[in-house]
């Protein structure tokens, strides 16, 4: 398996063809206050109601080399001209941290190894580059990605209970902050 660059001048803009999915279950999210401060737990749960989500509706948010991610990078596993994975890459200068801001991995090419492969190369470009962690973003009703990450040596990190609407805790989308320290 070949690892290879996507040229910005090529790829800028290429839409990642994420596909249509429904979540079932979800890790919920509850903040307790306490007189000592705060609890946070996250307990895996089927959702009240299944969530469909399909790239249309969200603006087709998946797109390499976003002009917001100033120096990212983008990689992929080739099949002849069409990209079977790909990943984005971009270094976060203000606080020496690595983050991988898109990975895909075409639907018949997955459980193949091609995203632990190039989740590692993130790693090993993170380590070359001398920064302190790789981060990622997910949400809480991405059970399968969840899982992968947990696999790839990612933890929780941190979360934001409003980034996608004001009822994210209640709709069980939660923006989840997984990372691994280098």
């Amino acid at each position: 398996m070949q690892i290879v660059p996507l040229d910005k001048q090529t790829w800028k803009g290429y839409i990642l063809p994420m596909p249509d999915y429904t979540a079932t279950e979800h890790y919920a999210v509850r903040i307790t206050v306490t007189e000592r401060g705060a609890e946070i737990s996250l307990e895996k749960r089927p959702l009240p109601a299944p969530l469909a989500f399909t790239p249309e509706a969200y603006g087709n948010p998946d797109r390499l080399y976003a002009d917001h991610f100033a120096g990212a990078r983008a990689y992929a596993v080739m099949d002849g001209e069409t990209p079977a994975a790909v990943m984005e890459i971009c270094p976060e200068e203000w606080n020496n941290r690595m983050r991988i801001t898109e990975l895909w991995v075409r639907e018949d090419r997955r459980r193949k190894g091609l995203g632990g492969a190039l989740v590692a190369f993130a790693k090993s470009e993170a380590v070359r580059e001398g920064r302190r962690a790789l981060v990622l973003e997910t949400q809480s009703c991405n059970t399968g990605a969840i899982a992968f990450y947990r696999r790839a040596g990612f933890s929780l990190i941190g979360l934001d209970t409003c980034c996608y609407s004001n009822e994210d805790v209640s709709r069980g989308e939660v923006r989840l902050e997984l990372g691994m320290l280098l």
